[in-house]
């Protein structure tokens, strides 16, 4: 789903939505228009009545679904700043209002990344990496504009991130589980 207020941009898309075609087949049906054109390289990005249906009911939810996220985000917090204080929590302070729809943390210094994840992954706690510097990625390789010695502090956190378990039918005793998990894998490391 997009969302702009820029009418020549919303204009544009629409086009791209529907392989570049000037007009829909539903236009057509309904006499709205006799014929088509493609007019850019488009998509088939038109989304079909099911899923129109399930995207209108689960949005009704999202108010909920982030409320329960920045509960169990807390919960995250005060349990690993009690257990496994060598773990930080990045963005304690918001700038705004956050959906939590994700829970990084960065793991100490010297952490082998790797390790740690399997450790987890052995004691029943997927991790994952969100996300991973973007001058990483192979599309960016050998592109001069993308290629920075002085990304230090996203180097640092680049390889020390790791995203941590977390959606709305969580519970309270899984994230107990999971952070018991990290303060395994953290005494390990010592």
């Amino acid at each position: 789903m997009i969302a702009t207020d820029d009418d020549a941009l919303a204009a544009h898309l629409k086009v791209l939505r529907s392989h570049g075609m000037t007009s829909l087949s539903w236009d057509r049906h309904k006499g709205h228009a006799w014929t088509y054109d493609v007019v850019d390289l488009g998509y088939n990005y038109r989304i079909d009545e099911i899923r129109s249906a399930i995207g209108r009911a689960q949005l009704k939810k999202v108010g909920g679904f982030n409320q329960r996220r920045a509960g169990l985000t807390q919960l995250y917090r005060e349990m690993l700043g009690e257990l496994a204080p060598e773990i930080l929590v990045p963005f304690q302070a918001s700038r705004g209002e956050p959906c939590h729809h994700i829970m990084p943390v960065l793991l100490p210094r010297g952490t082998n990344r790797f390790e740690f994840m399997e450790g987890m992954k052995g004691e029943g706690v997927q991790t994952s990496i969100h996300y991973p510097p973007i001058h990483h990625f192979k599309n960016y390789e050998g592109r001069p504009e993308f290629l920075k010695t002085d990304l230090l502090v996203t180097e640092d956190v680049g390889n020390r991130e790791i995203t941590l378990p977390l959606y709305p039918a969580m519970k309270d005793t899984d994230v107990e589980i999971v952070v018991t998990a990290i303060q395994n894998q953290v005494a390990k490391m010592k």
